[in-house]
């Protein structure tokens, strides 16, 4: 019988995060490889090894509950994980494809804020300090990566930026003065989280 409790509900969204992070540890050697930035790969492959921590916590988090550390099919993180796939297999190339990149890693980031979030504060109503305590280093942990990846995005978008206003120009016809309006434009899905 399903317990239908607040603990129950606790349990179910430590391995629904379970199943995220296993995701992710899957995800990011990917994102790391289709990084143009060596600052985004370097964050891609630190955020890996505390990504593998995380893991490593909830599993602790789990077995101090008296609980199996088995995952549940994280629907939320499967489809964010396959839309951060899909803009790696976008044309995308250099600061733009990175702006892309950091837009994936941070909706993820905000995902798992979300996610952590909830956790750590049924934690504390159940009265389980223990896992608390795990809970929010975790979310602090995500916390500042999300910061990191802000901070980088302001510096890979204005580069994305000026190349896709180089290429704008140099696709723009100039033949005709009064119409000097670029032809082709270069998308970017990347905002400032």
């Amino acid at each position: 019988m399903k317990d239908n409790t607040l603990r129950g509900l606790f349990v179910d969204e430590l391995r629904d995060l379970y199943d995220a992070e296993n995701r992710l540890v899957k995800a990011l050697p990917k994102m790391a490889k289709a990084a143009n930035s060596e600052e985004l790969r370097s964050g891609f492959e630190e955020h890996l090894e505390q990504t593998l921590g995380h893991v490593e916590r909830l599993k602790k988090v789990l077995t101090s509950l008296g609980e199996k550390a088995t995952a549940k099919k994280c629907a939320g993180m499967t489809g964010i994980v396959e839309e951060g796939n899909e803009m790696m297999d976008e044309d995308f190339e250099g600061a733009v494809k990175d702006a892309a990149l950091i837009s994936a890693a941070q909706r993820v980031e905000h995902y798992e804020i979300a996610a952590y979030g909830c956790v750590h504060a049924w934690a504390q109503v159940l009265g389980e300090d223990s896992a608390a305590e795990l809970l929010e280093k975790t979310l602090e942990e995500e916390k500042e990566t999300n910061e990191k990846l802000s901070e980088l995005a302001e510096q890979i978008n204005a580069q994305a930026n000026s190349g896709s206003e180089k290429h704008e120009s140099d696709s723009t016809d100039t033949s005709n003065e009064e119409d000097n309006a670029p032809t082709t434009r270069i998308r970017s899905r990347s905002a400032k989280a």
